[in-house]
């Protein structure tokens, strides 16, 4: 995604003159209103039936139902989120805007000569908060299946009576063999053996 690029805006404003200078500024950038909003309820619902590039809320303040719709989308079809606030607010209120899914938190309004500045933002800090988010889920992943190879393997070694070594090499040969990542095999192995404990029978060779 790129904020120099035309992007497809869902705009929730229950205001129709603020409503309508907003959807100005940003047809001004270059950008398209494909359709407007008086609520954030069914948020979600409507970003996955209109697929827009961003989403723009521009109200007096965060409610809680907004809240939950933001998190909601963020969750289920993240993607940027500008959020308005035409009345002052504290610092926590920001924060759990920001906690919901919001890339760019303005407040006083959307003023037009901001509207650059502002979409750049918010696709800035979008793309920055997914790329942690990937790297995060990655790493966990990574962890996870380094659990299950090692666990794979003390069962191994356990039933085959052999050292971590041998183990070792009989479960990536085993992987090779079905052209299947290392940890999906190691699962298998987990699987086949629990078991085979379970029902007392002893070699796992032909888990693998």
């Amino acid at each position: 995604m790129s904020s120099h690029n035309p992007l497809r805006i869902l705009l929730i404003d229950k205001d129709p003159e603020r409503a309508s200078q907003v959807c100005e500024a940003l047809r001004h950038e270059g950008h398209e209103v494909i359709r407007q909003r008086p609520d954030a309820s069914g948020l979600t619902a409507a970003v996955a039936k209109d697929q827009p590039d961003m989403v723009i809320i521009d109200m007096d303040s965060p409610d809680r139902d907004t809240l939950e719709n933001m998190s909601t989308l963020n969750t289920h079809a993240p993607r940027p989120i500008v959020f308005s606030a035409n009345e002052p607010c504290d610092r926590a209120t920001m924060h759990a805007a920001v906690k919901a899914g919001v890339s760019a938190y303005v407040v006083d309004g959307i003023q037009p000569e901001r509207v650059r500045s502002i979409i750049d933002s918010a696709v800035v800090q979008f793309e920055s908060f997914q790329a942690l988010r990937t790297e995060l889920e990655e790493t966990r992943t990574a962890l996870e299946d380094r659990k299950v190879i090692e666990k794979a393997k003390g069962l191994i070694m356990r039933h085959e009576k052999c050292d971590e070594e041998a183990a070792h090499r009989m479960l990536r040969s085993a992987a090779m063999e079905h052209s299947e990542r290392l940890a999906v095999m190691a699962r298998r192995v987990i699987q086949v053996t629990e078991g085979k404990d379970r029902q007392g029978a002893g070699s796992i060779q032909r888990a693998c």
